[in-house]
């Protein structure tokens, strides 16, 4: 494929949009490695200063991203959430034209730290559903989740299909709808484990680390949220995005 040489626009900038259409028509999937500069070369018979240009600007502009030692890759767009809003990932994600699913890693039942007793108002060595899901967007893992439940009130949950919302579940199976978050904070994480093996990153991959506290309209905590998220695949804003 030659490119226009008496097209007005310079042929880095022609390149740019021959790459961002074949990422928007799925010839290079979000995720996947883009031909080496030798080869776009070739393909768009161009010179390799012009191919190198155009990856540098679609690298600023977030379609791609380089990988030492491994090349250069599609970048998946970000999925944005507002950090003082109430906001599930399902509707994170359809805010951001993307399509969420998510995968459940395990439920059980476990002891509560002290901590987290004290914060659900029970004694300790209290019991509570534990349900630990990856949440992805458009079927790229974004988020290891676990979520804390009181056991007396929740227990219904380790009997439950969890591939959708959980806000949703809860509302129709016990009428309990989620109104605000309380104590929600973020931090710096490293991926290791199974956090990483899950979500298909290294050791030592940037994470942010959100926790938060879930309650009802009668002031009483729903949940303990703990989730570790791709530093590189989500964006949180203080104010609406715009």
């Amino acid at each position: 494929m030659k490119l226009d040489s008496g097209n007005e626009m310079p042929l880095y900038q022609q390149l740019k949009e021959e790459i961002k259409g074949k990422i928007t028509d799925n010839t290079f999937p979000y995720g996947s490695k883009i031909p080496t500069e030798t080869e776009l070369s070739e393909m768009f018979q161009v010179s390799r200063i012009t191919v190198r240009r155009a990856i540098q600007e679609l690298c600023q502009e977030n379609y791609l991203v380089k990988k030492q030692g491994k090349g250069t890759f599609v970048k998946h767009a970000k999925v944005a959430r507002k950090i003082k809003y109430l906001l599930g990932f399902s509707k994170s994600c359809e805010a951001n034209g993307m399509v969420p699913s998510r995968k459940v890693i395990k439920r059980e039942i476990v002891e509560l730290s002290d901590e987290d007793a004290k914060t659900m108002g029970l004694e300790a060595g209290s019991h509570a559903v534990s349900i630990e899901r990856i949440n992805l967007a458009d079927g790229v893992p974004i988020m290891y989740e676990i979520n804390l439940f009181p056991y007396q009130k929740f227990a219904f949950l380790l009997e439950e299909p969890l591939d959708g919302s959980l806000f949703e579940l809860l509302e129709k199976k016990c009428h309990t709808i989620v109104s605000y978050s309380n104590n929600s904070y973020l931090d710096l994480a490293r991926a290791s484990g199974r956090i990483a093996k899950e979500l298909r990153v290294p050791n030592r991959e940037p994470l942010f680390f959100l926790y938060s506290e879930g309650y009802d309209s009668n002031n009483e905590l729903v949940y303990i949220g703990k989730d570790y998220v791709l530093a590189d695949q989500y964006r949180f804003y203080l104010d609406d995005p715009k």
